[in-house]
């Protein structure tokens, strides 16, 4: 008998999922990651959930329309690191008319099936709050809603909820070798420490490293049908003042998103290109980082160059791709595909290409619709039951951090409010039977001991950068000193 039904690699948002929904029916799951979770494409998204507006142009109406069908759903079982937000559309000459954007804005709307978020209007840009950062010529616009995420936290909470669920997450720990016989023999290395198990079904949910995984670890013969497509982000000081996004289309077509960003900041992204380098060093190059200040610049009154970025990141996408392939990067499918091997008498692999963050709950219900010939499978449940801190209504984030303040009085509203957006109900878990401000301390930044410990102790945290920039943002608002403070810290409570 295998030690596991189900052993997944890669510990992104589509692993994570399949982890976390495979564990809610029953099965035997080890999720394995090589870094920590969300590392790779998974923290390095816009920060989105939505249909994907451009992609009606594409005619991936399908696609869209079950992008759309997900916004609520997520919003409902994950409303601290799910938020509402309306997204600004300004109008004006240029690849796509004024008339062709409302038409498709009113399919988008009529495609999303709402009941939680409003929908479109015209924008008077010359009175309208949101007018005021732009350029006088951009004189009216659109309006439209989608929701953001705290896409790295988004994969945690899934990961979580796998192991409550009585899943094994391993990070840290990479797949060197498969066998594959009537069952899968995984060889494994923990930073150095071999070991092995034994799964039922093998999953290839690497991301990026989908075609490596497939070559170099599980010996698959011929090419994998996959095409990377690296996608780059510049972070700024805070280019507006309102709650607002904006979605910008450029000459050449493409879409550039500004969103507010952690409080004090704005988000600028993406980019779309082909990509050949090396996975373990992905960044923005210096023309990328240009290309999106150009972007922006030709709709800001308040102009941005590279010296003004203070923090910048890339991800790279792996799209199922069996043609050799178009130039553009645009014309590759962005739905996600699987793709099951189970013929000969052998051990099942189900490989997975592609994938959205906003489709990964019913990614993963397919993967396992997928297995349902292998496994005797409950009946899916994701679609209402909440995240790990997300047993709130959807609206009720403002009273959650008001209950915060009163049982925890010596917070502060900004400190409440960030913890609440972080943990939801769980602050209960993190801040425990705390009485005084020093009862969690010490702090470095914002950043009290008591958040690191429980990050530590029940979310896999191991180094600063994981607290820092996958669990939070907080890389953005500590000063080197309380960086290496907190990395002294860890490393103490590790040992």
């Amino acid at each position: 008998m295998a030690d596991y039904d189900l052993a997944i690699i890669g510990g992104g948002i589509n692993g994570a999922g399949i982890a976390r929904d495979a564990a809610g029916r029953g099965l035997r799951v080890l999720l394995l990651e090589q870094n920590d979770l969300g590392s790779g494409t998974s923290s390095a998204s816009t920060k989105l959930i939505h249909g994907g507006l451009r992609y009606l142009e594409h005619y991936a109406f399908m696609m869209v329309r079950e992008a759309l069908s997900e916004r609520e759903v997520l919003l409902r079982t994950a409303p601290h690191v799910i938020r509402p937000m309306r997204f600004v559309l300004p109008a004006s000459p240029g690849p796509r008319s004024p008339l062709l954007l409302r038409l498709g804005l009113f399919l988008y709307d009529w495609l999303g099936a709402r009941k939680l978020l409003p929908a479109t209007r015209t924008l008077d840009l010359t009175s309208h709050v949101a007018g005021q950062p732009l350029l006088p010529k951009f004189r009216s616009g659109f309006e439209y809603s989608d929701c953001c995420v705290d896409d790295s936290r988004l994969v945690v909470l899934n990961a979580l909820d796998a192991a409550e669920r009585g899943a094994t997450v391993r990070t840290r720990t990479r797949v060197v070798h498969a066998e594959r016989q009537d069952v899968w023999r995984l060889m494994l290395d923990a930073q150095g420490r071999r070991d092995a198990s034994t799964a039922r079904v093998v999953v290839n949910a690497a991301g990026p490293w989908v075609g490596v995984v497939a070559q170099t670890v599980l010996r698959l013969e011929g090419r994998p049908p996959v095409r990377l497509v690296k996608g780059s982000h510049i972070v700024m000081p805070k280019l507006f003042e309102h709650d607002r996004g904006y979605i910008f289309q450029n000459v050449d077509k493409r879409i550039v998103f500004a969103l507010p960003f952690v409080d004090d900041f704005t988000l600028i992204g993406t980019t779309d290109e082909n990509f050949s380098g090396d996975l373990d060093t992905v960044t923005p190059s210096v023309d990328d980082v240009r290309y999106l200040c150009r972007s922006v610049n030709e709709f800001f009154r308040v102009k941005v160059e590279p010296e003004h970025v203070v923090w910048s990141f890339a991800g790279v996408r792996s799209l199922h791709d069996e043609s050799a392939g178009a130039d553009n990067p645009e014309d590759v499918t962005r739905d996600y595909h699987l793709v099951l091997d189970d013929q000969n008498q052998t051990a099942p692999l189900l490989t997975v290409y592609g994938g959205k963050i906003t489709t990964h709950r019913r990614l993963a219900e397919d993967a396992l619709g997928k297995l349902a010939h292998v496994f005797q499978l409950n009946r899916s449940w994701t679609a209402t039951a909440p995240l790990p801190g997300g047993d709130f209504p959807w609206d009720a984030l403002e009273a959650r951090v008001a209950q915060t303040l009163r049982t925890w009085p010596f917070l502060s509203e900004i400190e409440a409010r960030r913890l609440v957006r972080a943990y939801g109900t769980r602050v209960e878990r993190l801040m425990a039977d705390a009485k005084r401000r020093e009862d969690i301390a010490p702090f470095f930044g914002p950043l009290s001991a008591a958040e690191v410990r429980y990050l530590m102790t029940h979310e896999w945290a191991r180094t600063a950068d994981d607290v820092l920039w996958r669990r939070s943002k907080l890389g953005l608002r500590l000063t080197g000193v309380e960086k290496e403070a907190l990395a002294r810290f860890m490393g103490q409570s590790v040992a």
